[in-house]
Order: structure tokens, then sequence, then C-alpha cells
């Protein structure tokens, strides 16, 4: 009976496969004899009435092969109706009814009133007497110091060496053990203009702290998305030593303001055109993308870029007032982590296969009572059911 049986389902199995490829050869002869002068074959709606529904089907490959079907029969469509717009906008002409804009995150945003208007007098007298008038003056001229954290490995000491090549009048050192309060004397006192500071975890840079120098201010980054020059595909040659354009994309609130200041006064106010160079910080959801290229002219009409590295993402942390100080330095702007993230990622923790919830106290609460624990010495308190509930 078994044998019969594998031998029924055996011959089933062949029966659908011919069932299926004769349907395909009924439908290519079809094709063969309905299609058109132009050669092009209409599209079968006799195929799908209105009220079929593919996921209906029992069967699993006649499923597979009719939503195959459809989708193919949905680009067919979608293709005859692009081209028929592009006709009438052709015959149209001027005429033509302008394009819709298409809806993205970025044109959705609710309106920030902090947008700064370039023809706003508060703005002028700010840009006017800040830490970078004297740069936008052309009073001074900017020298970078870039480093990294202690004991750099290859891959950030690589960085700062394609940054120092990216940035005119820049010089790598090393920290050796030195602080960051101890190494911002001496810059000033050797006329460094600004202080480029490269950390990493885990053999790879993950933060960038940028400080004006003398007087500040000074922001902090994480970085992440980093890609040298070998990493990216189709690089043009290693950059030249002409003086690179920048372009500072959508700093427009008064915070991107301040920060777009800070990278404009890294490089030089006279670009050397001729090596066709250019360095673009983009601003697009509160991240700073950062490419270098090289562009050539191909025509009037028709320009071509090559990208030269490095390229990585940057992340506004915090923004502070003067140069480095983590312990009395006082902040403009520091990011703050949503309550609602944190309650989910702390529902989501588990530990030994339960989950663990927080508990409805509020967090100032939770804050004062684990101080109180801590000065009592008396820890063991923070794994109570006072604080925690298990399901």
């Amino acid at each position: 009976m078994a044998k019969a049986g594998d031998k029924s389902g055996g011959s089933g199995k062949k029966g659908l496969k011919r069932k299926a490829a004769t349907e395909e050869a009924q439908e290519a002869a079809v094709g063969e004899d309905g299609t058109t002068e132009s050669g092009v074959q209409p599209p079968k709606t006799a195929a799908f009435p209105p009220g079929f529904s593919i996921s209906e089907i029992k069967n699993k490959q006649r499923r597979h092969l009719m939503f195959t079907r459809w989708k193919q029969q949905q680009r067919k469509e979608k293709l005859a109706a692009k081209k028929k717009l592009k006709k009438e906008r052709e015959a149209l002409g001027d005429k033509a009814p302008p394009k819709p804009v298409p809806k993205t995150i970025d044109n959705q945003r609710v309106y920030d009133e902090t947008i700064v208007d370039p023809n706003d007098e508060e703005v002028a007298y700010d840009e006017a007497t800040d830490e970078f008038a004297s740069y936008f003056n052309r009073q001074t001229s900017p020298k970078i110091l870039i480093t990294t954290s202690d004991r750099p490995h290859g891959r950030t000491v690589r960085l700062c060496e394609q940054l120092c090549t990216v940035i005119p009048n820049s010089h790598v050192y090393y920290r050796r053990g030195l602080a960051l309060k101890k190494i911002i004397p001496q810059c000033i006192s050797r006329d460094f203009t600004d202080l480029i500071v490269i950390n990493e975890d885990r053999k790879i840079p993950n933060g960038l702290i940028l400080s004006h120098l003398p007087s500040g201010p000074t922001a902090h980054f994480k970085m992440s998305s980093v890609r040298l020059r070998k990493e990216i595909k189709r690089r043009g040659k290693d950059p030249t030593e002409h003086i690179p354009e920048i372009i500072l994309n959508n700093f427009t609130t008064r915070l991107g303001h301040s920060i777009g200041r800070m990278f404009a006064s890294l490089f030089p106010h006279n670009p050397q055109f001729i090596g066709r160079q250019v360095a673009t910080f983009h601003n697009q959801r509160d991240y700073i993308f950062f490419r270098f290229h090289r562009y050539i002219f191909k025509s009037e009409k028709k320009v071509g870029i090559q990208e030269l590295g490095p390229r990585f993402t940057l992340k506004l942390r915090s923004l502070q007032k003067g140069t480095f100080d983590s312990k009395y330095g006082e902040y403009e702007w520091v990011h703050k982590v949503c309550a609602y993230s944190m309650k989910s990622q702390l529902g989501n923790f588990k530990k030994d296969g339960m989950r663990i919830k927080p508990c409805t106290l509020s967090f100032e609460y939770l804050y004062l009572k684990l101080c109180l624990c801590i000065y009592s010495h008396e820890l063991k308190l923070i794994s109570d059911t006072a604080f925690w509930s298990r399901d």
C-alpha cells in the first residue's frame, strides 16, 4: 500500500509539472498569435478578474506561478502608464503640468522654529561677534592638529593620515598618554586654530572631538560607517595638494549654523579650482555625511565625479562652550535620549530567560534611591521587587 501511495504521489507531482508545462506552452502560443504589429503583447486582464485573490489558491506551486504572473502584469501596466504620461508631456511641451513632488521623510517633517533667516539682524550680529568671526574676516588662517586616543590601532592611524591629506595645513601627532587639558595649551602656544581628536573602540573609530582654539566651542560627535580609501569601490587617484572647495548642505537651524561654521573654519578661504576637489558636509535627519570628491566637466550640461575618500557619518552628541572640559564645562546643547526609547530598551532586557520590566516609579525617584543605596553600601536592594517586577 505504501508503494502504491508513493507511486501515486510521484505520478501526481509529474502530472502537476506536465500541466504547468502545457499551460505555459498554450500561453506562449496565444502570445504569438495575439501580438500586435509593434510586437507589444497586450496585458492579460482576463486571467485576473476583479474579485480574484491569489492567497485562496491551495496549491503552493500554482500559487507561486500565479503570483509571478500577477507581478509581471503589474510591471507591464506601470511601464505602459509611464510611457503614456511621457508622450502626453512631450505633446503638451511647455504647457505640461508640473511633476508631482514625492513624499519623503524630509519634506514631511514638522517646521522647525529655530531655522535661521540669513537676513535676520540678530543672526548677523551673532556671526560678527562669535568665536569664528576672525576666520571669516580673514584675520586668521586655519592650522589644524589631528590626534588620536591613547595607543591607537592601524585603522584609526590611517584615517588620521587620510584626513591630513583632505584638510590643508593640518598635522598629525600622537597622544603619547597626554591628557587633552595638557595638549590644548601647547596647541594654543603653537598657533593651532583647531584640534581634532579621533577616538576608537575595539580597533574601530567611533568618535570625533572638534575643538576651536583658543576659546572654543567644542563639539563631540559619534562616528560611524567609516570607509577608508582602499575600501571604496571605483575610487579615483589620491588627492593632490590643492586647497579643496567646501559644500555645506542643510545647516539651517541655529545649532546647525554653529556646526556649519565650525566645519567651514577648517578650510582656507581661497580654494584652488584647478585641483577640482570638493569636500562635502551634508546634513540629513541630524546625521552629517562627509564625502570627498573630484569632479570634471564633460560638457556644458554633464559633470563626472570620482570619490576619493575617506567617508564617514557623524552624529552630534554635545556642544560645549570653551575648550574641552568634561568636569566643569558649560554645555550649550546635549543630545537627550527619549524616555520612551529608554523604557522599551529596559522592557526588552532579558536575563536567565526571564523578561524584566521597569517599575511604575519615576526615574528621578529611582536615581535618588540608588544614590541612597550606594551611600549606605546596600547595593543588593537594586535587585529587590521594589525596583523590578518579573512576569
